[in-house]
């Protein structure tokens, strides 16, 4: 029999879970590393350009990734033939980590986990509990996966019940452009087949922890059925051209992952689960005999691209004398440099100035001739102004678009990913814009914030509002006074161009 200590069990989830918020895993970075390579977009390279450089960044500074620490995820494989020293449930000893690692005072992670989740949504303060899944199985080891799992990728989770005769990989291509940009590609795609509906998600998030070696799988072929899925979905999910950070590209994902089970013979269950550009999942064994030993990768195994702030093609934006006039002069597409003051806010504050306004009172801050940006940072240490400080997902802001562009004096958001049609209407109608700035590059972001204030709604923490001042923060005019939206227009000039180049894909 094997004896596994709780401190021991304890001390190694949380160790796990500082280190995957600063460490990429290497099969991804190097993957992503060579999809730079060959990409032939401008724009896509350029954010993939952020991607790696704030990877090595984070790896570097020991600081996370992504604002969004994601919520824990760890998978368990007990054998047989383990006992537990513990006064504590394996469920508690999990959440017990969960909670060090994301309250560790020279790497504070941000808690994003909320209690009463249909109701007041109470925030738990040290991002527990965790999602744990257990499987006994043969053996005198516990096998660890500890995932860090953002909610941008959560939102992006899809469920189907085919028919049996119904075409799987038709219904994947139908649905991947439906998920918009909001997973922050280029990721990994997880695919679970058959089960029951819970068995199938299930498969598809234990699918994507999996390492990535779609290449190594097609110089030696697919062996079943499960395979031949990855290499065709690989290649035609990469065909749609939605690219990097949903701009227009050569590579939407670096890996395709299947699982499968068996499954009754009515029915065909198929989840798609994705996992982004801030891809974080350590895996271990524990033996009994102490804490699990982490090895740091070398950092000579980055790829060796560094994004920089580059005047020559990107304009440089004074916020604090911007006019609405400029920003209808922006074009989709549009490199910019930001420089000045913004104001910070996402869900929660939309929604108190939302009832604020409702009830006739006066906000907090001035809005008028503002920037806002959709952002939940993470708290900073030492010399930092702020910590990660990546953009959130702007559709989520979408339908108090109109709200804050006709009734607080706002000309411009700044966010991740696509814009839906409401918000593009009402940018259309107030002449203003939407700039996008790269998911998945939040310690890179952070380094252009020179000055950070809590300026409205304090209780809300994260969400409350903030005033950043910033040097040269890149971001990209997703959709102009116009209403043309690059994550409509570079995708359809991809998916054209990648049929005339397919060994670029392969």
């Amino acid at each position: 029999m094997t004896t596994i200590r709780q401190d021991d069990f304890i001390q190694s989830i949380a160790d796990a879970f500082q280190f995957i918020s600063y460490y990429h895993p290497l099969d991804y970075i190097q993957a992503l590393g060579a999809a730079y390579e060959r990409e032939e977009s401008p724009a896509a390279k350029d954010a993939i350009a952020q991607i790696l450089t704030n990877s090595r960044m984070s790896a570097e500074g020991h600081r996370p990734i992504c604002q969004d620490t994601g919520i824990a995820v760890v998978f368990l494989k007990v054998g047989m033939q383990v006992q537990w020293d513990a006064t504590l449930s394996v469920q508690d000893m999990v959440n017990e980590g969960v909670r060090r690692a994301y309250g560790n005072a020279d790497n504070p992670l941000r808690a994003s986990v909320l209690a009463d989740p249909a109701g007041a949504r109470r925030n738990t303060k040290d991002n527990t509990p965790a999602v744990v899944h257990y499987e006994i199985v043969p053996g005198h080891h516990v096998e660890v996966i500890c995932a860090a799992k953002g909610g941008g990728s959560e939102a992006k989770a899809k469920f189907a019940m085919l028919n049996p005769s119904d075409d799987l990989v038709e219904w994947i291509l139908k649905t991947v452009p439906t998920m918009g940009a909001g997973w922050c590609p280029p990721g990994i795609l997880g695919v679970g087949i058959g089960g029951t509906p819970e068995k199938a998600m299930l498969l598809a998030k234990e699918a994507i922890m999996a390492p990535v070696d779609i290449q190594d799988l097609k110089a030696r072929g697919a062996k079943n059925r499960a395979e031949e899925l990855r290499l065709e979905l690989y290649e035609k999910v990469n065909a749609l051209g939605i690219g990097a950070q949903g701009l227009g590209g050569l590579t939407t994902v670096l890996d395709v992952k299947v699982l499968d089970y068996p499954t009754h013979a009515a029915n065909l269950p198929v989840a798609l689960i994705p996992n982004c550009a801030a891809t974080r999942h350590i895996h271990f064994e524990l033996d009994g005999s102490g804490p699990a030993k982490l090895e740091p990768p070398s950092l000579e195994d980055w790829p060796k691209v560094t994004w920089q702030a580059d005047a020559a093609t990107a304009t440089r934006v004074d916020l604090n004398s911007l006019t609405k006039a400029q920003v209808a002069a922006w074009k989709p597409g549009q490199k910019l440099l930001l420089n000045g003051k913004m104001l910070t806010g996402r869900d929660a504050a939309h929604k108190r100035i939302a009832d604020m306004l409702g009830k006739g009172e006066k906000l907090p801050v001035d809005f008028t001739n503002r920037v806002i940006y959709y952002v939940g940072p993470v708290d900073p240490v030492r010399n930092e102004v702020m910590g990660p400080a990546g953009p959130t997902t702007a559709t989520r802001m979408d339908k108090f678009t109109r709200m804050m562009l006709e009734k607080t004096g706002l000309i411009s958001m700044i966010g991740k990913a696509e814009r839906g049609p409401v918000a593009i209407e009402a940018i259309k109608d107030n002449k203003s814009a939407y700039l996008m700035a790269v998911g998945g590059a939040a310690y890179l972001v952070a380094k252009a914030i020179q000055s950070a204030k809590v300026v409205g709604f304090a209780d809300l923490g994260m969400e409350a509002i903030y005033e950043f001042e910033v040097k040269d923060m890149p971001v990209t005019v997703a959709v102009d006074s116009l209403g043309t939206s690059v994550h409509i227009t570079g995708p359809k000039e991809w998916q054209a161009k990648i049929g005339r180049i397919p060994v670029k894909v392969a």
